[in-house]
Parts: C-alpha cells; structure tokens; sequence
C-alpha cells in the first residue's frame, strides 16, 4: 500500500536541510571581560559565616521555623550593607510537600534598569549539611564588597528555599521575568569533592544559557580556581534539549527567558549532608563568583537564553535541528498519506485500525489524567513544579502505591486489548502474500497517526520530535508485510526505534544516579508536578499507543513469515502421509 518510490522521492528536502545545517554552524562569542578585583571576596568571613550559619540553624527543611528564622538572619546582614531589602511569602510545593516559604530579595540600584542577580538558597534536607551553606555565604560576602561600589546595573540578591523542586526558585523567576540581563545561580560552593560540569548551563525548557554567559563565568573560573568547567558531549546536550530534566534552580529561569547558569562544585547533583568542605575551595569559587558579576556588570546586555548545540567549539543554532527534523518527517508523512489515498479508492478499511490505536492509547492517558487528578487534591503531597534527585525524594508508601497501580492498570489494560490486537494483528497477516486489505489498513494507519503526534509534539519541542523520527521512520517498513524483509532485519528495525528514548534514560540515570524505580518515580513526579504539561503527556499517550500496535503487528507478520518459511518434510497427498503414500507396499508390489 505504500509506495516506496514516493518515500526515497521525499528525501530531497531532507539533503536541502543537511545542507542547511553544515552552514549554520558559528563560532561562540568570548567571555566578558571584568574591573571588579576579584581578591576582594574575603574568604575567612565567607567561611565563618558558612560555619556559623550551618551551626545555629543546623535543621533548615523548607518552611521550617528555622529556615524562616535564618531568611530574617539573612535579611538582617542584607539590610546592613545597604541593600533595599524585601520579603515574599507564598506557599509552594516541596519535597515534604506544601510548606509556607520566604523568599529574601535584596536589590541596590545601579544606572541601568536591567538587573544581574544572583541566588542562593539556605534550605537543606538533611542535618547540618554545611556545603549547602556555601551559596548563603558567599552571597552575604558579595553583599559586603558591592555595598562600597557604584554600580552600572541594578545587583539582585536573592535567599530561597526548597531547593529540591526549586519552589523558590519558581515564584523568583516569575516575579523577576522580564527585567533580568543574566542570572548566577551558586550552588555548592564549598566541597572538596568535584563533580564536573562546575558550570551547568541547562534550563527547564527546550533552551539553554547563551554561550557567551557560559564562557564568562567558565573563564572566570579557570582564572581564580585553576578548573575547568567540564564539557558535556554533543549527546548529553541533545539529551537536556529533547527532554529537559535538571534537577538545580537555574532550570526556571531559562525556562522564563533569562539566561542562567549553576556554579557549583557537585555539578548537578547536591553535595551530601555530609560532605567534607575546604576553605581553598571556598575561596576559589567565591572569586570566581565576584568575578563573573563584575563582568555582567561592566558587560552590553547578554542575550537570551536559546536552543543551540556546542560541536567542536562551533554553535548548531536550534533553527536548523528545527528544519532537519521536519524534514525528516515528510518522506513517512508522504508516503503515509499516499497509502491513505490508495486505501480509500480500494475501500480498504483504515478507520478501525485508527480506533485500536485510541483504544491502546487510552490506558496511558488514564494514567495521566490520574497524576494530575492527584495533585490538584493534594492526595499526592509530594509535587514540586520542577523535576527533583529521586535520590531525595524517595517514593516511600505513597509513591509505591501510585507505581504498583500504574503496573497494575497497564497489566490488566494489556490483558483486556490482547485479544483485539492479537485478532487484528492476524488481519493484518492475511493473504497468501500477507498483502490483504486489513495489511494495508494498518501499514497506513500506524505511520499517519504517528506523524500527527510527532508533528504535536515538534511545533513546540522539535528537539523531543527527534526522539521519535528513527521509530518513525524504521517501524513504517517494519510493519510493512509486502516489504519483504527478514525477520531478523525486521526486529531489529522495530528495536532501533526505542534506542533514542533508552540512550536518554540511560543518560540521566548515570548523570544523576538514578535506578530504574528512581527513574519511573521522577516521571510520575514530573506529569504529578505539571513539569510535562497535560498537552504533552497525552501526545506521549498517542506514542505510546503507536508502540503497542506496532510491536504486536511486527511480532504477528514475523510469526507468519516463519510458518511460510517452514520447510516441507512430507511428500504425498494433502490428506493422508501415512504407509503407502509414496507406494512400495505388499499389495501394491503384488500387483
């Protein structure tokens, strides 16, 4: 029913768009140079303040009377430098669900409208955790050495809380969105153990920090600590850009449009409760911390975050990943439409084919709206809006529960669709050359449905969409029975087409130390918590839908394809291959 010619024909935009992509490549912008002498950033007062602080609020769980006696600390040293100090109070959803939460914001004015700002957050998990004091205390240091300084820019000081899920963070970018040239975000600051990268440019959304924010502070960094920053491979940044996942407060802010990175020594990961601290690190960081402001200060606007990779030291702007993926699209979607036009001149039926494809979607769109259902009654209580370390927030009975019964939900909606599919699927199979209507019907069915839902999904994610074209593209044949292919070649086509979204799990998994129970927690965290919108999580419905059908028609035309393929041990007529078929009996020798 497809017609191969038309799919090989509709490669030519694709080989346009490569074209385009090999000249859209430029080169990165340099750092921005700075006047503000980093030595400046006393080291012993940012160590004593981080000892002190650590030791008199030693536990800080977000909302806390602790940690809203230490955002009045922090307001009280804030005020004393000068800096015009105020306080937002809202209640936000954390890792130990809705708490009550301050956030401190300092600002002193500069000649310029547009701010620099720079956060901190003071809240901790665990006990102690004095390397989680280190952003506090080298925010209050910068207070002191700016206070005496005339500024170009308006200078931001921000405290927050619930790190984990980044609620301060949240509320902040969105009170701020709009008036902000670059954000630093300081981590860890303080912990003798690296954790690369030290400078992390990821945002909650398809964007990522421009590279001139990057090189700046990574400059800064190898000039006042001797460290590079640390690189991530061309596939680990495809893997942020096709699915945002970081887990630290910058990720908000590049989401709303500013441009903001992470300085910190545990990269993208918290430091533990316990991790041992170095004042030379301290020191290190905090310069390097002094450094960068200065240069945003004394530096012309930084551009706005976007969606570009880094290959070879060039830029591969989004606009040209965002073409080749359409590209890459329109052979399947030619070639599927085509087969839709044959399919309704001969009267093939494709309508029901469509139908089992909604009725296997329907199970993970239940699942979905469930998620949501259960954070807008509170009954799951642990819903940050941004992705969280599962390694912080453990699923314990609640979170076990919801997993157990999405295993549970999914196990008995498969036992329920297998008989339709498997009667379909056999359809599908019919015909002495497997080439019956009901084979037409799903080879057309499968890849225009999965184009609708990939084409969904790259309007607003086209690195996400990418995820989807090798299935796309490899199951169109796949499915095909008239293709003629191998039954080993066939199955690894099928197989190829999960490797894009496994090579991502995998990725994350390393990166952040996950397990797979970890893993299935933070993507029922990120649907509960709204991090993947309802409009997305549905579209991922309709993929997932997509999949099943087409893993249970490849299995059933490979299955035929071996019964045709059995070779033939008995000679004779169709119904009798007893004695005497093949004559050489008594009776037929005495004759």
């Amino acid at each position: 029913m497809l017609d191969p010619r038309i799919y090989r024909a509709a490669f030519v935009p694709v080989v346009l768009a490569i074209v385009a992509l090999a000249f859209s490549l430029y080169d990165q912008q340099g750092p921005l140079g700075s006047s503000l002498a980093p030595d400046a950033f006393n080291a012993q007062n940012a160590w004593a303040t981080m000892q002190g602080l650590s030791r008199d609020y030693p536990d800080r769980t977000p909302g806390s009377s602790s940690d809203t006696a230490l955002a009045g600390r922090v307001e009280q040293i804030l005020g004393r430098h000068g800096f015009s100090v105020s306080t937002d109070v809202f209640s936000g959803r954390t890792a130990d669900g809705k708490r009550t939460l301050e956030t401190v914001v300092a600002q002193r004015p500069g000649f310029s409208s547009r701010a620099i700002v720079v956060v901190a957050h003071r809240d901790a998990l665990g006990q102690t955790a004095t390397a989680d004091m280190s952003g506090t205390a080298t925010l209050l240091e910068m207070a002191r050495v700016l206070s005496g300084r005339t500024l170009k820019r308006n200078v931001v000081l921000a405290s927050t809380s619930a790190s984990v899920g980044a609620a301060g963070a949240v509320r902040l970018a969105h009170r701020l969105a709009g008036s902000v040239d670059a954000v630093l975000v300081l981590g860890d600051l303080a912990s003798s153990h690296l954790r690369q990268p030290l400078v992390v440019p990821w945002s909650d959304g398809q964007v990522l920090a421009p590279p001139v924010l990057r090189n700046t502070v990574q400059t800064a960094l190898g000039a006042q600590a001797g460290l590079a920053s640390g690189s991530t491979g061309l596939a680990g940044q495809f893997a942020h850009l096709a699915f945002p996942v970081t887990p630290t407060e910058q990720g908000p802010f590049g989401e709303k449009g500013e441009p903001a990175v992470l300085l910190s020594a545990s990269g993208e990961r918290p430091p533990a409760d316990d991790a041992p601290v170095s004042l030379d690190r301290l020191s290190a960081f905090g310069r390097t911390a002094l450094q960068t402001v200065g240069a945003l200060e004394d530096s012309p606007s930084v551009p706005g975050p976007e969606a570009y990779l880094i290959y070879d030291g060039k830029v591969v702007p989004g606009w040209a990943i965002r073409i080749l993926v359409l590209s890459l699209m329109l052979p399947v979607l030619a070639a599927a439409i085509d087969g839709l036009a044959r399919a309704r001149r001969r009267r093939v039926p494709v309508g029901r084919w469509i139908a089992a494809l909604g009725l296997c979607s329907l199970p993970f769109a239940v699942i979905v709206g469930a998620l949501i259902l259960l954070r807008v009654t509170a009954l799951l209580h642990v819903a940050p809006p941004e992705p969280v370390d599962t390694g912080l927030v453990s699923p314990h009975t609640v979170g076990i529960a919801i997993l157990v019964s999405i295993v549970c939900l999914l196990a008995v909606s498969g036992a329920a669709l297998r008989p339709l599919l498997t009667r379909l699927a056999r359809r599908a199979t019919a015909g002495p050359a497997a080439t019956g209507p009901q084979a037409s019907g799903a080879v057309v069915a499968v890849p225009l449905v999965m184009c609708s839902a990939t084409f969904a999904l790259w309007v607003g994610h086209p690195f996400t969409a990418a995820l989807i074209i090798p299935a796309l593209n490899l199951w169109t044949w796949a499915l095909a029975p008239e293709a003629g292919l191998p039954r080993a070649l066939r199955w690894a086509l099928v197989l190829t087409g999960f490797a894009p979204l496994m090579l991502i799990a995998v990725y994350y998994a390393v990166t952040l130390g996950l397990g797979p129970i970890d893993l299935a927690w933070s993507g029922v965290l990120m649907v509960a918590g709204g991090h993947i919108g309802a409009f997305s999580a549905l579209t991922w419905s309709v993929l997932l839908g997509c999949t099943v059908v087409a893993v249970t028609i490849a299995a059933q035309v490979a299955r035929a394809q071996r019964e045709r393929e059995l070779p033939i041990t008995v000679r004779g007529p169709i119904t009798y291959a007893g004695p005497g078929s093949l004559g050489g009996t008594e009776s037929a020798l005495r004759r």
